[in-house]
């Protein structure tokens, strides 16, 4: 014969009535919510990215008015992923490429009466057709004046060093996400013990 416990057991009643009302709601809103919190992070690394380019050193301001985001719809998915890019117009400012990642200077530079800083041509060569984008090295030397040694110009990374900002992106969408999943919802008072 089984020996039947005298143990002391503990009950407990719980009235979960108000949470599931609380995940009713939530429900409806995720889907809503991915977009706008994807945004709030993207502000933070745009705005990062428009202040890194704002302590460099301008001559005309392209690579800063190019800066941009965009939402992309090609790699979200509605209610389940978004995607921003943040980065600069390449035909508005092509030389953003160098700026970010540095290069190699070969050529003496002047900036002419509308801005353009362009590199200088060799006397003798003005009227000839410009060397290509492709044109070989031996070519390019022959039409601009060269420098006596090549000058490294390094890279100001301001679009790389935006990524410092990923703690602070983070904070802002997870900030937006309570923010619209939370708001206006009925019972989430009670849920958190702060409704009366």
């Amino acid at each position: 014969m089984a020996r039947r416990s005298t143990a002391p057991t503990l009950q407990m009643v719980m009235d979960t009535s108000h949470f599931n009302i609380v995940l009713d709601g939530l429900e409806d809103r995720v889907a809503q919510v991915i977009r706008p919190s994807a945004q709030a992070a993207a502000q933070v690394f745009y705005d990062a990215v428009k202040e890194n380019v704002s302590q460099i050193k301008t001559v005309t301001g392209n690579l800063n008015r190019s800066i941009y985001q965009a939402y992309s719809p090609e790699q979200s998915e509605d209610g389940v992923k978004a995607v921003y890019r943040i980065s600069w117009n390449w035909s508005k400012a092509p030389h953003g490429g160098l700026v970010e990642g540095g290069h190699l200077q070969r050529y003496r530079y002047y900036q002419n009466g509308q801005g353009q800083v362009l590199p200088m041509v060799r006397p003798g060569m003005d009227g000839k057709k410009r060397p290509g984008k492709r044109a070989s090295r031996a070519e390019k030397d022959a039409y601009y004046v060269t420098l006596p040694t090549p000058k490294q110009v390094a890279g100001k990374f301001f679009l790389r060093r935006a990524f410092d900002k990923q703690a602070v992106a983070e904070g802002a969408a997870i900030n937006k996400l309570y923010e619209v999943l939370l708001t206006g919802l009925t019972g989430v008072g009670a849920v958190f013990g702060t409704e009366e």
